[in-house]
């Protein structure tokens, strides 16, 4: 296919994830699709997870919208440089509970497409980063409520304990 071709596939495979339209997504990858990107553990590289990821995604976020920054192509490879932004409102996203603030990924990937689908995905992105500040965040914030309710409880303990040590018969 000639590189602008694969640049088109790119962008709307992109859109397509960015919109979570796994239809569009199954006609676009490869039968034999590799995602290269970073997994979880015991997460394998084939189309069915990265779809997974895609849906789980879509289910965090609201709003999601996709900006490209820069595109070129080469032989069968496409680079594109882009960032999406959405609001993580929905649903727990990597880890993270919703906190409603706007997240945004910058990234790059590079797809591999071999007759005229994608083939490979390499990517490196800023969301993983962000989501585990905001992780961080959130269980410090658990740890100080916990603390606070211990701190209370100690004080319901030593409240509910005599004034003087009571002295038994025998």
């Amino acid at each position: 296919m000639p590189a602008e071709e694969n640049m088109a596939l790119a962008r709307r495979f992109m859109e397509a994830q960015v919109r979570g339209d796994l239809d569009a997504l199954d006609d676009m990858l490869a039968p034999d699709f590799v995602n290269h990107n970073k997994l979880l553990r015991g997460q394998e590289p084939g189309r069915e997870n990265f779809k997974r990821g895609v849906s789980a995604y879509h289910a965090a976020v609201s709003n999601p919208n996709i900006h490209f920054e820069d595109q070129v192509a080469g032989g069968d490879k496409v680079v594109t440089r882009f960032r999406i932004m959405g609001t993580h409102d929905r649903g727990e996203l990597m880890g993270v509970a919703p906190t409603g603030r706007e997240v945004t990924n910058r990234a790059i990937v590079i797809h591999r497409i071999s007759e005229g689908k994608i083939a490979e995905e390499w990517g490196m992105g800023t969301i993983g980063a962000k989501l585990r500040g905001q992780r961080l965040e959130q269980e410090i914030g658990e740890r100080e409520r916990v603390e606070q309710e211990l701190r209370v409880a100690r004080r319901i303990q030593q409240a509910s304990l005599p004034k003087e040590v009571p002295t038994l018969e025998g």
